[in-house]
């Protein structure tokens, strides 16, 4: 058997879903060279400079933090080279240039949230809810000149029940992934992975996509069935969240985000309001069914419970439009 590879690993990631994975890298005395993060931005009431979580985590560890504007800077690849890096993980970062992940000597791999080939994009976890799927779970693969194509490492993967939300999907993910990407170190360095070509996966079928979700795309539309509806719902909680406008019989709107709910039967039209005014609230939805609300976050509020809000709202011959 080989002797195990010296490696000098660069981690790049952003969110908090990338945390654990750096730091199962150096609990185990990985060599962490450096961490790549995206830059300060300001944020909040007073435009505060704001350190993304990967950079806490960095900072925390003592690592060296890097935090390029741009890629392919010929002063940040002399980093790179000066920092002897000869493996990047990435999870949760930005497209890469070539100039980058070509660099390093054993590869450049990425971890995905989803079970690649499917939900290759920026919002797997989402749209894996929103279809309606019974599993999903995380990739790695080494990158290649298009996004999420490259050649599958390993992967693991989780049940979905009904009511998980994205959110519920996520944190579970995040530690899976981390003992993913920790196996994934460990092949890398002993030379005993083997490689899957996504092609022969696919098998000439075409990969289910997963792109950036934008506004419209959370806009709930209660002709459609009640499956669909809860479906929207948990594949956008807690964020970017689906919403919904209320319409009260003298005329006003309210825009109001729905974050939880369960399916039930219910006759009725579709956006009609069924409410007993003190704890349920049903929506009618298309086929003669309907979905009830269990949190909510009326416009200029804070999220709450259904009850929280009928206590204050009285909702008789109001609709949702």
């Amino acid at each position: 058997m080989k002797a195990p590879k010296a490696l000098n690993i660069l981690f790049m990631g952003t969110p908090g879903f990338a945390v654990p994975s750096l730091e199962i890298l150096l609990e185990n005395n990985y060599n962490v060279v450096g961490v790549v993060t995206v830059a300060d931005k300001p944020a909040g009431r007073g435009y505060q400079l704001q350190e993304s979580d990967v950079k806490k985590a960095a900072v925390k560890h003592g690592l060296k933090i890097l935090q390029p504007m741009d890629l392919k800077a010929p002063e940040f690849l002399q980093e790179l080279g000066d920092l002897k890096v000869n493996l990047i993980v990435i999870v949760a970062f930005r497209k890469l240039p070539k100039e980058v992940w070509a660099m390093p000597a054993y590869g450049t791999f990425n971890l995905h949230g989803s079970l690649l080939p499917n939900y290759r994009g920026a919002a797997p976890l989402n749209w894996a809810l929103i279809n309606g799927e019974k599993e999903t779970g995380v990739t790695t693969f080494f990158l290649d000149e298009k996004i999420d194509t490259g050649e599958l490492i390993d992967s693991r993967s989780i049940a979905i029940s009904e009511n998980d939300t994205v959110g519920d999907v996520h944190d579970q993910l995040m530690m899976i992934g981390a003992a993913l990407v920790l196996k994934t170190v460990q092949a890398i360095e002993n030379e005993t992975y083997s490689l899957t070509n996504q092609n022969d996966v696919l098998k000439g079928k075409e990969a289910k996509k997963a792109p950036k979700i934008f506004k419209k795309d959370c806009e709930l539309i209660w002709t459609k069935p009640a499956n669909e509806i809860h479906d929207l719902v948990r594949g956008l909680s807690p964020y970017p969240a689906a919403y919904s406008t209320l319409l009260a019989p003298d005329g006003s709107k309210k825009k109001i985000k729905i974050f939880r709910t369960e399916k039930v039967s219910q006759k009725g039209n579709a956006g009609e309001v069924v409410t007993d005014g003190i704890g349920s609230l049903i929506i009618c939805c298309g086929n003669n069914e309907g979905v009830k609300v269990l949190e909510l976050q009326p416009e200029g509020k804070k999220r709450m419970k259904t009850a929280d809000y009928l206590r204050g709202n009285k909702l008789t011959g109001c609709q949702f439009i």
